[in-house]
């Protein structure tokens, strides 16, 4: 199968890429125009959703011409050398591991056909009304089913769960599905509270390496994922408003950008320790020391392709040193995630995700949500390549105990008590992100400005 590289960098400056997506959107428009289902469907979701198509396709096919490949390599499209696909006598994949570009297949001949991807693909079926006979069975690691024909312009949407090659025909035998099934039923089930949070990481860690052990490292990821998605989703109101905007057309939760988890220093490597396990690799690592108090690792499953932001209080010496593996004692002074999670738990546990980001068209969604009562607060990154910004947050309610432990440390007055009590603290957020030019990376200033924005003894 095709394993995407994930590139080990020490500045990590994945720069822009704006030819090779021109190059892209360039083929997808000339396709639009001709499956006018396909491009009733870009309409729609667009409308309805904020979805854009273009961030929706998992792969396209083409067929060779006298120059499609020499293009491709003059965009920075490499050969992918370790993957599974059909018929691979006659079909080339090119990938384009600096970006968040999707995979091109260049084939002999045949028609020109876009494969969209989704969360659920029977789900996807249903709510279009489109395409009905699906390769592959319930909860395999991937589902492709053709949606509609236009002559030689093809849809078709996939489903993964822990796969990321593209022959139609992966081998997966039922023992796999059964224990797919009964991991992903453990994990939306998994205990999240305990009366020490590390105890409960310790907890979910073997909990995870068990999985592993028993399913593998990309199913079990995949289940993970699911489950955390879902919890999340349970409590962020505008999550649920969003979701439910997608989910007329099917596309779940296929446009994630990445997810965030915030975590107290003592419990940092462990979290850090649950994601490897999961399959997870070491991106870029982010650093706000005085000014803001924050360092975050971001992570990148090769396969799964999710990617994950793991935010900490860090001190200013601990600055340009590997906070990822060094063990940090709790600090006496809470920084704006130590806090957080101070108040709501860790992100792994009860806390939940701090905010899923999830790709749509910036101006349509801001626009949408605020129609619906969903407010979104001001950009924290508004350039041509990123566009981001927060939902309003939604308080929660806090368990007093955490509070008389808190004014008990100090780190809260009597004030800060009275207030948390009766009026909750700030939970989750629901991201809207818009990328360009295929920029896969993020931006710190942007970030620490938000962080500090959201800082619950601010709101």
């Amino acid at each position: 199968m095709y394993v995407r590289k994930v590139i080990r960098l020490e500045d990590f400056n994945w720069g822009l890429h704006s030819e090779a997506e021109r190059f892209l959107q360039e083929i997808v428009e000339e396709f639009l125009s001709k499956n006018q289902v396909a491009a009733r469907l870009a309409t729609a979701m667009m409308d309805n959703a904020s979805l854009r198509f273009f961030d929706l396709i998992d792969h396209i096919i083409v067929p060779k011409d006298s120059r499609i490949e020499d293009k491709l390599f003059d965009f920075g499209f490499e050969i992918g050398d370790d993957f599974k696909i059909d018929n691979p006598d006659i079909a080339t994949l090119f990938v384009h591991n600096r970006s968040t570009l999707f995979p091109v297949i260049v084939v002999e001949e045949g028609a020109i056909e876009i494969v969209i991807r989704t969360e659920s693909l029977s789900h996807f079926i249903q709510m279009i009304g489109a395409g009905n006979v699906i390769i592959g069975a319930p909860f395999t690691p991937y589902r492709v089913a053709t949606i509609t024909l236009g002559g030689n312009h093809i849809l078709s949407a996939v489903e993964r769960r822990g796969y990321s090659g593209f022959s139609r025909f992966p081998v997966t035998d039922t023992e796999d599905v059964a224990e797919y099934l009964r991991v992903l039923d453990l994990f939306y089930t998994r205990r999240r509270r305990f009366d020490d949070d590390c105890d409960g990481l310790e907890y979910t860690f073997d909990l995870v390496r068990t999985s592993v052990s028993n399913l593998g490292v990309s199913r079990v990821c995949d289940a993970f994922f699911r489950a955390e998605r879902q919890y999340w989703e349970s409590r962020d109101v505008v999550g649920r408003i969003q979701k439910n905007r997608q989910d007329r057309y099917g596309i779940g939760w296929a446009n994630d950008d990445h997810h965030t988890y915030r975590s107290s220093r003592s419990c940092f490597s462990t979290l850090i320790a649950i994601l490897e396990v999961l399959g997870f690799v070491r991106r870029e690592q982010f650093f706000a020391g005085q000014q803001a108090g924050w360092g975050a690792q971001v992570m990148e499953h090769p396969e799964c392709g999710i990617v994950v932001f793991a935010d900490v209080d860090i001190t200013d010496e601990e600055k340009g040193k590997p906070f990822a593996d060094i063990g940090m004692d709790e600090s006496d002074r809470f920084g704006t995630v130590g806090l957080w999670v101070a108040l709501h738990g860790e992100s792994m546990l009860q806390g939940g995700l701090h905010h899923l980001a999830a790709k749509v068209d910036y101006a349509h969604a801001r626009t949408a949500l605020d129609s619906l009562s969903a407010g979104v607060l001001a950009p924290f990154s508004h350039f041509d390549f990123l566009k981001q910004s927060f939902s309003k947050a939604v308080r929660r309610e806090v368990d007093k105990r955490r509070l008389s432990r808190l004014l008990e440390d100090g780190v809260i007055s009597e004030e800060g008590m009275k207030v948390f009590s009766e009026n909750g603290a700030i939970g989750s957020h629901l991201e809207i992100i818009q990328r360009g030019h295929g920029f896969k990376g993020f931006n710190q200033d942007a970030v620490t400005a938000i962080i500090q924005a959201t800082d619950p003894r601010k709101n």
